[in-house]
């Protein structure tokens, strides 16, 4: 039986779209910093992909800086600026900014001062969605880009990060969207590329790849397929939940992502599920991707109020619009039976 993937907030499968708009690219020579011919046509691909991006995230009038991901996105946005933010916040943002906004059990964070705090739009683990008060620093749209609707010019915020790969672009290429007149601290200094934001020659091939997979998974988002998921996402948690009364939907209380189920489940390390379901044939996570490969509790459970040990019983199942109901089915069938066998073996 072939391998299911159940790990899209990890990185989605890369679109069709955008695979055939990174080969085309890889035919176009030219440096789009150039002004000949060469040059003109890079640039027009750097610009229509600034367009698709900027269109998908409802930014039209903002500025959209590309960065090789979210991670620099981040740093772009929030470096020397003395920000707050909360324990849920991704790695990437939390590294510049100190802990001090407060997370309720739902995973739902209080912000008493916008202009100097960061919040993520959505979480990546819980898939808890936040309200973002006007006049917010910086968001971490990254993880909502393309599953939920929304536009950067209603949210308020002065900036917002999103990485391609996160909606079925390429990996290695993000970018960060600046609201008109918000001044950004260039990081990378040298030729004065993306208006004096971020230096370097343009990742052609990954830009468009960019660009190409935020029109289609814009036209997804329009056409319902994300409702879809979050059906399918239903079915799974009632299926999982029902496996034992002790089970733990996280965040479950609050407005989710479409597409992600956190469930702890007690006496069943979280590591523990991965591998079991990974040798089953199913790919899922214990947490985010990034923290992946470290042995250390989740932060955004913990900042949830829950205990350490509880928290490192969860795992994250994430699925797509590629994702069938008897795949579903058939991933929840395994992992009530390998539960089952966890617990016969504690008793």
């Amino acid at each position: 039986m072939s391998r299911l993937y159940l790990d899209w907030n990890a990185t989605a499968p890369l679109r069709p779209e955008a695979k055939a708009a990174m080969l085309a690219a890889m035919e176009v020579v030219g440096n789009p910093s150039s002004v000949h011919a060469e040059g003109r046509a890079a640039r027009a691909l750097v610009e229509r992909a600034r367009a698709q991006v900027a269109a998908a995230l409802g930014a039209d009038g903002a500025d959209v800086v590309f960065t090789s991901g979210a991670t620099e996105a981040a740093a772009l946005a929030c470096a020397g600026r003395g920000l707050v933010c909360a324990g849920v916040e991704h790695d990437a943002v939390a590294a510049w900014c100190e802990a001090g906004l407060a997370v309720d059990g739902q995973g739902r964070v209080t912000v008493p001062d916008p202009p100097r705090s960061a919040l993520q739009l959505a979480n990546s683990e819980t898939g808890v969605i936040q309200d973002l008060p006007q006049g917010l620093a910086v968001s971490d749209l990254t993880q909502a880009f393309g599953k939920i609707a929304f536009a950067f010019n209603w949210l308020g915020c002065d900036s917002g990060l999103v990485s391609a790969h996160k909606l079925g672009g390429p990996k290695g290429i993000g970018a960060l969207v600046v609201r008109q007149g918000v001044e950004v601290l260039a990081q990378l200094k040298g030729g004065g590329q993306e208006m004096g934001r971020r230096a370097g020659t343009e990742n052609l091939i990954g830009i468009a790849g960019f660009g190409a997979a935020a029109e289609a998974a814009a036209r997804d988002l329009a056409n319902g397929v994300w409702e879809e998921v979050a059906e399918l996402r239903n079915i799974l948690e009632m299926q999982l939940s029902a496996a034992e009364n002790e089970t733990i939907c996280v965040g479950n209380g609050s407005p989710r992502l479409p597409n992600t189920l956190c469930l702890i489940a007690p006496g069943w390390k979280g590591e523990t599920q991965v591998m079991a379901m990974d040798l089953a044939g199913f790919a899922i996570s214990a947490g985010s991707a990034c923290s992946s490969g470290k042995v250390r509790t989740s932060r955004v459970l913990t900042a949830m109020g829950l205990d350490p040990a509880l928290a490192g019983q969860a795992i994250r199942v994430s699925i797509g619009p590629g994702t069938r109901r008897d795949e579903v089915l058939r991933f929840g069938e395994a992992w009530t039976k390998a539960y089952a066998k966890a617990r016969a073996r504690a008793a």
